[in-house]
């Protein structure tokens, strides 16, 4: 009998490890949904390839390091806060209700204790190893971000063009840690990513329109909400895109080549945006919507390549 219970035994300690091993990895992943992992890796992105940008010389990957995973953390840290903050609100959306909080399976003080902490330590990162400005822009982000936009969604499409400001800072921020100062190509390439937002942003509001109503927010720049006001105005920031990326090959920064890649992705970006004008479709806003995940990358990768 003695003999018969040891494979027993064996068996439940390795049941038992193996719901650890679960547990720990559902845990790991309601983490990774309240950051929203994929989001803050994109925001990273623009802070790296304008960092790259702004570097004469060789590299210091010390404060290419620390700007990754400082500003990884600082926007992780507002993402969650965000879900905090719309706990309730999330669980009247299809596309949120299954997330950490609304779906209980994380409660408000360990969120709050965890996006406290990344917050916290994201700044602290940004400061010591780079820079203090680099510091205070990333504390203006996570701030402005988490006390204005958020609370603005509710009340008034004007939160767009709030959230747009902690939106456009990566890009500055990469490029301060790099030169450690402001200067007028820092605000270029903030200017970039400030006006991108708009039709990025739109176009994901005109496709999630319905199921933002039932939260009752209010994305879309017009009253009307998916009409040609709203459609003309995302059409419009496209087409200034154009002009407004050329400034770095204006101000010799950047050459000839990434200026021709330039001007045919705002091409591209624009169709996108004068057929959505035409259609009015939650097609050509999908559309809209994946074309601007493809133009921001593709100038800030052209930027940067053609400088090196």
């Amino acid at each position: 009998m003695q003999v018969l219970k040891l494979p027993m035994i064996a068996n439940k300690e390795a049941e038992s490890q193996a719901l650890e091993i679960e547990a720990t990895s559902s845990k790991m992943k309601d983490y990774v949904q309240l950051i929203k992992f994929r989001l803050s890796f994109l925001v990273v992105f623009s802070a790296t390839a304008m960092f790259l940008l702004g570097t004469t010389g060789p590299i210091d990957w010390m404060k290419l390091t620390m700007l990754v995973l400082g500003g990884f953390m600082v926007t992780g840290s507002s993402n969650a806060f965000n879900q905090i903050i719309e706990k309730d609100l999330d669980k009247l959306m299809t596309r949120t209700q299954k997330r950490p909080l609304p779906d209980n399976r994380m409660d408000v003080p360990e969120a709050m204790i965890f996006s406290l902490i990344m917050g916290i330590v994201g700044v602290f990162l940004l400061t010591y190893f780079i820079n203090i400005l680099c510091g205070i822009l990333g504390l203006i982000a996570l701030l402005s971000y988490t006390l204005i936009y958020t609370p603005l969604k509710k009340h008034t499409p004007f939160a767009v063009f709030v959230g747009a400001f902690p939106g456009a800072i990566p890009p500055m921020l990469g490029y301060v840690a790099a030169t450690g100062k402001l200067d007028m190509i820092a605000f270029v390439v903030f200017a970039i990513q400030f006006i991108w937002q708009f039709p990025h942003f739109w176009a994901i509001a005109w496709v999630l329109d319905d199921d933002y109503k039932k939260a009752g927010f209010k994305m879309l720049p017009s009253p009307g909400g998916r009409n040609k006001a709203s459609a003309f105005q995302a059409l419009v920031y496209t087409i200034s895109l154009i002009p407004l990326s050329l400034l770095p090959f204006f101000f010799n920064i950047t050459g000839s080549i990434s200026s021709i890649v330039i001007i045919a992705a705002g091409v591209f970006f624009m169709l996108k945006a004068i057929k959505l004008y035409q259609t009015l479709t939650i097609e050509a806003a999908r559309a809209l919507m994946f074309a601007s995940f493809i133009y921001l990358p593709v100038v800030q990768i052209a930027m940067f390549l053609d400088k090196v």
